[in-house]
């Protein structure tokens, strides 16, 4: 298991270096498209829903909700959209002509469901036998032609509650097919910004390394040694936890957790959703359960200055799935590890927070073509690094991203700032 399980921690490793803010203007291209922007919200509770699914319907044209359940979405007049749909695990799906949608300000209310297990006609396996079944049918359930995906990317560091750099941008990936377990999924830039405040002798900075890679290796269908492959699965203990909605399918909630304790491998616990129907995995959580967290810390980082401890203190991964005609397809990825820094002779410590994530915004099998090797961005690159900074308001134009839990170029004004008053 050692061997398979270090390959999953080859993406996520983490550098503490010292960032660099440059930046640079561009002029954005006039289009036509139409922006809805929006909350959504538990009907019940009245709590925000994050993470929901947020999609054209007729199209592959989708975007997800932040941590405070806002969407923003914008479609293209071309695609002649009718209506949005709204899904979230334990929810039913809502369908909201867009006519009814005003530019801002929609707040939409997704209603709980919950079936339990007594209603619902359980396959004769056990919950180690569907997980089997589920990664068996892969090549059945998921995409066997290589495909082009459309997709915004967000990489960002905070100090506590301080962001002090923030990378995102419109990327195009080739992803592979899932039957050929070997072909990689690879990504280039179209544009992207960035931005970063950091005070040399007030901290250290971290920088990811592999970028829009570690959402790519969290799909753990393509990628099933990233967490559980079908030679190693007598290493983790299953059970069938209960029955949930997803997009107005029936999906079995498996909850797996390691058999073995070691300090070698990471070691992570979470919970699988497969579709009843298909068993189809239509989505994955999971986070680090190692106990020596400290020793956790060689998982993820690659170089840190001497004398420096750098601990682990949560690391949580999540991974979505959109069904399509039939089809399963890779449509969200989010991965937060939150970090410790121990000093020397120092009597506080700095806390960090590095998050990772990717929505797929669309999708196509028309025309499809590896990239040129001079344009793919390098699986070991640094992707702050690659980006440009640009400072234009309207700098995403017609492509869809995720909106901010807070607005970036504020949280950044907000570090600049807290900078000056303590070099005063």
């Amino acid at each position: 298991m050692k061997n398979l399980i270090l390959k999953k921690s080859k993406l996520l490793l983490i550098s503490l270096l010292v960032l660099m803010f440059q930046p640079v203007y561009i002029q954005s291209q006039q289009v036509n498209y139409q922006t809805i922007k929006g909350k959504i919200k538990d009907k019940e509770t009245k709590d925000n829903v994050i993470f929901a699914t947020v999609s054209v319907m007729n199209s592959n044209v989708g975007i997800v909700s932040n941590t405070e359940g806002e969407f923003i979405i914008k479609i293209k007049d071309s695609l002649n959209a009718k209506n949005l749909e709204f899904a979230h695990i334990g929810y039913k799906s809502k369908i909201v002509p867009i006519n009814d949608l005003k530019e801002k300000g929609n707040v939409i209310y997704l209603e709980p469901v919950s079936v339990s297990l007594d209603e619902v006609t359980v396959r004769p396996l056990n919950a180690e036998e569907i997980i089997k079944a589920a990664l068996q049918l892969k090549f059945k359930n998921y995409s066997s032609v290589p495909l082009n995906f459309t997709a915004f990317y967000r990489e960002t560091v905070q100090k506590r509650k301080d962001y002090i750099s923030i990378s995102e941008a419109v990327v195009d990936v080739y992803k592979a097919p899932y039957n050929k377990p070997f072909e990689r999924d690879l990504v280039k830039i179209y544009k992207g910004r960035k931005g970063s405040n950091v005070k040399r002798a007030d901290t250290v900075m971290v920088k990811l390394i592999g970028g829009p890679y570690i959402p790519l290796l969290l799909d753990v269908v393509k990628n099933p040694y990233t967490l559980i492959d079908l030679d190693y699965i007598n290493d983790y203990k299953f059970k069938l936890e209960n029955v949930m909605s997803i997009a107005n399918r029936l999906n079995y909630v498996i909850a797996f957790e390691p058999r073995i304790e070691s300090d070698e491998v990471p070691i992570f616990s979470g919970k699988y959703y497969i579709d009843v129907k298909s068993l189809a995995i239509t989505s994955v959580e999971f986070s680090l359960q190692n106990k020596d967290r400290e020793q956790a810390s060689k998982f993820f980082v690659k170089r840190k200055p001497a004398g420096m401890h750098l601990i682990p203190i949560d690391a949580k991964y999540i991974v979505k799935y959109k069904e399509n005609s039939g089809k399963f397809f890779f449509n969200y990825a989010r991965g937060e590890i939150e970090f410790k820094c121990k000093w020397p002779k120092r009597l506080f410590n700095t806390y960090y927070t590095i998050t990772s994530e990717m929505a797929t915004t669309d999708r196509t099998a028309v025309n499809v073509e590896k990239f040129d090797r001079k344009e793919t961005l390098k699986k070991t690159a640094v992707f702050a690094e690659e980006l440009a900074a640009f400072n234009d308001d309207d700098f995403w134009g017609e492509f869809n991203f995720i909106e901010p839990g807070v607005s970036l170029e504020n949280a950044m004004k907000k570090y600049k700032r807290k900078l000056k008053r303590q070099n005063r």
